[in-house]
């Protein structure tokens, strides 16, 4: 068995395997975008049809991360975490020989689940093997490579499509995840504590029931129409489920989820933010590449080096944050990320059809380095808590705030952006109109603006959340 001082020995060894994985996870999510036009010439099938293959994962990884960061909590946050590596891996070599449609979705499917175990642990073995002074720069070094995966796949994938089979996309990630597992199995900690309970079976169906709902009634809602009676319905089986489930959990001796950890207040204010903060960066993902191509007429080469811009700086400003608040706290540095990230999302509403690439460039920056002033602290801050016998359940929940909060942006960007640019030009439009930049650039502030005032109200939860710390330290002293 590993002792703990060889652990915490390896403890940077064993942060690189930690977040190998979801950075791949992350990187899955977005990479298959860009080649889904290909990919639906090549199996003969729709864009209706294609978009499953986006689709399912996402929901797959939102609807069972909860449940595996419980598991991860009974039985082992490293056998959960090696379980995902295992399965992720076996789920990518089944993407990258399919040859239908159906057994593509099915593989992601299992790729999905995959991502989900791993994803819901990895946090909560890096706050166990890192001490307090350290914590907040190794969970920083995590969300750089989570950030990397999800801004990196678009380009990488348009390279991948370009030179080689769409196969390839999913096919890269099997050595890897051999590699790494093989690592993991040698590396990580063994000696972790297990619960003597047992999985809430009923709460995690109820709870993938609410999810599994609530994503296909949002992503179809934007093909569809919020009125539809279909999405309607689906928004109503939501509320009731979730009522039910809120229900039952309080009457469970062994809950899926003790809601009892969301009545202290900073835990709940750190998970909110971080929602208001994945909202503000999927808007800017989901919007930018249209001006830059559509408005300002740069190439898909140039828009993806913009573009790019981000992942560098958050990788750079992420881990430095999370040392910084390991020596003075999370709250003041997490309080600055959040308020820079509103500025610049103000500023970005100022952009017009002639603004500069220097503009530009600048807007992109600070909007960055709040993203990479912001993620690190908080993520400590949530990790910090609970007890250590609830770290795997705060981690996944930390890791499906992530996931909603992207959901719910593409879905407030893509149904603000089109819904102006309607009311502007006088009728119904759902893509970009040549010749009138004027319409997409109005269109375009009000999904800015809307996104400004959503992370100004986290910067308002972030500024209480540092009032209570100096208010408590001054009682204190």
């Amino acid at each position: 068995m590993q002792s703990l001082d060889n652990t915490y020995k390896k403890r940077w060894s064993i942060l690189f395997i930690l977040v190998v994985l979801p950075f791949m996870a992350s990187l899955d999510a977005s990479i298959v975008n860009v080649a889904l036009p290909i990919m639906a010439k090549k199996l003969s099938v729709g864009m209706a049809s294609i978009g499953w293959v986006v689709t399912s994962y996402l929901i797959v990884i939102s609807a069972t991360i909860i449940i595996f960061g419980r598991l991860g909590d009974i039985k082992g946050k490293t056998t959960m975490f090696n379980f995902g590596i295992c399965l992720f891996t076996i789920g990518s070599l089944l993407c990258g020989i399919s040859s239908s449609i159906s057994f593509l979705v099915f593989s992601r499917i299992v790729q999905g689940i995959g991502a989900a175990a791993a994803m819901a642990n990895n946090q909560g073995i890096i706050t166990e093997i890192f001490p307090a002074n350290e914590r907040g720069r190794a969970l920083g070094i995590s969300a750089t490579f989570v950030a990397i995966g999800s801004m990196v796949g678009s380009p990488l994938g348009g390279f991948i499509v370009s030179f080689l089979s769409w196969h390839y996309i999913f096919l890269i990630n099997v050595p890897v995840g051999i590699i790494t597992f093989l690592l993991a199995i040698k590396i990580l900690p063994k000696m972790q504590r297990k619960l003597d309970e047992k999985l809430d079976i009923k709460g995690a169906l109820l709870f993938a029931i609410v999810i599994v709902v609530l994503f296909f009634s949002i992503m179809k809602g934007e093909q569809l129409g919020y009125d539809n009676p279909i999405i309607i319905a689906g928004f109503v089986v939501v509320i009731i489920s979730s009522i039910i489930y809120v229900k039952f959990e309080k009457k469970t001796s062994n809950p899926l989820i003790e809601l009892e950890i969301f009545k202290n207040k900073l835990f709940s204010i750190s998970l909110f933010c971080a929602f208001t903060s994945y909202i503000a960066i999927i808007c800017v993902n989901i919007v930018q590449p249209f001006y830059l191509q559509d408005v300002l007429k740069f190439s898909p080469a140039s828009t993806g080096l913009i573009m790019f811009i981000s992942p560098i700086i958050v990788s750079l400003i992420a881990p430095i944050s999370g040392y910084i608040s390991d020596k003075v706290g999370s709250e003041s540095i997490s309080c600055l990320g959040l308020f820079l990230t509103t500025t610049a999302l103000v500023l970005m509403s100022m952009l017009n059809e002639s603004s500069s690439l220097v503009t530009i460039i600048i807007y992109i920056s600070v909007l960055s380095i709040g993203n990479g002033l912001f993620q690190s602290p908080n993520n400590s801050l949530v990790m910090s808590m609970v007890p250590k016998n609830k770290l795997g359940i705060a981690g996944s929940i930390n890791a499906l705030v992530r996931n909603l909060g992207m959901v719910f942006g593409a879905s407030i960007a893509t149904a603000l952006l089109y819904s102006r640019m309607s009311h502007k030009i006088g009728y119904k439009v759902a893509d970009y109109i040549k010749g009138r930049e004027d319409v997409f650039i109005y269109g375009m502030r009000f999904v800015y603006m809307t996104t400004a005032v959503i992370c100004f109200i986290g910067v308002v939860f972030t500024a209480y959340r540092l009032y209570k710390k100096r208010h408590r330290n001054l009682s204190n002293s």
